[in-house]
């Protein structure tokens, strides 16, 4: 991973308490008598030391953007300058945590090479030279390894962090895709719902604005099917409107079962249809899902009659068995003539039909055989 993707953005008191640590480190090193020799003995080596220490703390900014060069800089401004101590300190710790070996390696000889030429130039370490000597050593192996200890924990906490997003930017679309699907199974519901009664009130109101010479007891019948498919459609609607409002532990309301076809076709019958009605289903109770599929077909395909061949009959047959699994087969003759004013379409019924038998494992086709119009659907019988 590129270090630079997992290095935090230091806020002001990072940095403040950075330049403390800087401050005291070089403060313990050259004032802890090298100052004092240097002012007495060498005064331009007091003033070049304390000119290196400057300009090392204005390199360490740096050491982000370019952290080998300003770690390399610092290490050679160390070899003469006490006062640079600190910022060499902070910039070989800063360069260890990027974890790269050849950099480690690199500015670590640097340092070993600028610990020997300390010894040998710096007169004040007398005797002292071996034990700075032998401490360099194991003081770079401490500052490596603290770098690569914040190195780690940085990529652990980076990776973490990014964990976390990626988990919530899934769950953000989990639930995106679960609403997505959630409206279109409620527009689905609205359709197989309403387009039915709603069908079955233009169709009956438009006879009424159409024909002008019915006899009263006609004019009376349609506007019992007018009211009683209002009422339903209504009741049907507010159905559907309490799933909307319904908290997600509410259960759905009862859904259409296989039991409920012959109502459905009793109910077409009474607005007017010609319905024929074959079940050759051996099982007595086919299963909810089942039912409930072939129930929505059903219902489709006679609201579809409705709409493009009202004068037409329909044939309805239910054939199959839990072995065979059940096909629902739906035939009407396409209409002749020109004089009917066909009710306004959505497009979607059909495709809404598909999708549901695809949901249960099923197939729904349609196709025009002769001179009629013939649905199928094949529905697989659950295990």
């Amino acid at each position: 991973m590129d270090p630079a993707a997992y290095q935090p953005r230091l806020r002001w008191w990072s940095h403040l308490w950075r330049y403390a640590l800087m401050v005291l480190i070089s403060a313990v090193v050259w004032l802890s008598g090298v100052a004092q020799w240097q002012a007495k003995h060498a005064p331009l080596w007091f003033w070049a030391d304390l000119a290196g220490g400057l300009v090392a703390f204005a390199l360490i900014t740096w050491r982000r953007r370019h952290p080998v060069a300003v770690a390399a800089a610092t290490t050679v401004i160390a070899a003469f300058s006490y006062a640079a101590a600190g910022p060499a300190v902070l910039a070989v710790v800063s360069l260890a945590t990027r974890r790269r070996w050849r950099e480690i390696i690199g500015v670590g000889v640097l340092v070993a090479v600028q610990t020997v030429v300390v010894t040998l130039i710096d007169p004040t370490l007398g005797d002292d030279w071996r034990v700075v000597l032998a401490l360099s050593v194991p003081m770079v192996v401490t500052m490596v390894a603290i770098g690569l200890y914040v190195g780690s924990r940085r990529e652990l906490l980076h990776t973490l962090r990014e964990r976390a997003r990626v988990a919530e930017a899934e769950q953000a679309s989990r639930v995106a895709r679960a609403r997505t699907a959630e409206r279109a199974r409620i527009a689905r519901e609205m359709h197989d719902v309403l387009a039915h009664r709603i069908s079955m009130v233009a169709m009956h109101a438009g006879a009424l604005a159409y024909r002008t010479d019915l006899p009263p007891e006609e004019v009376r019948a349609s506007s019992e099917v007018i009211r009683d498919h209002a009422h339903l459609a209504l009741t049907d609607l507010r159905e559907v409107l309490g799933i909307l409002r319904a908290d997600e532990t509410d259960e759905d309301r009862p859904q259409p079962s296989w039991n409920d076809l012959p109502d459905l076709v009793s109910g077409a019958r009474h607005a007017g249809m010609r319905i024929h009605l074959e079940d050759a289903v051996t099982a007595l109770d086919p299963p909810e899902r089942l039912g409930r599929t072939a129930y929505r077909v059903v219902q489709e395909a006679l609201t579809n009659a409705h709409k493009h061949a009202p004068d037409t009959s329909v044939t309805v047959t239910l054939r199959g068995a839990p072995e065979d699994g059940v096909v629902v087969e739906v035939r009407n003759p396409l209409r002749v003539g020109s004089g009917h004013t066909p009710l306004p379409t959505s497009g979607l019924g059909l495709v809404g039909l598909a999708e549901r038998a695809e949901l249960v494992g099923g197939t729904l086709t349609h196709r025009v055989a002769g001179d009629e119009f013939v649905l199928t659907l094949a529905l697989p019988w659950p295990a």
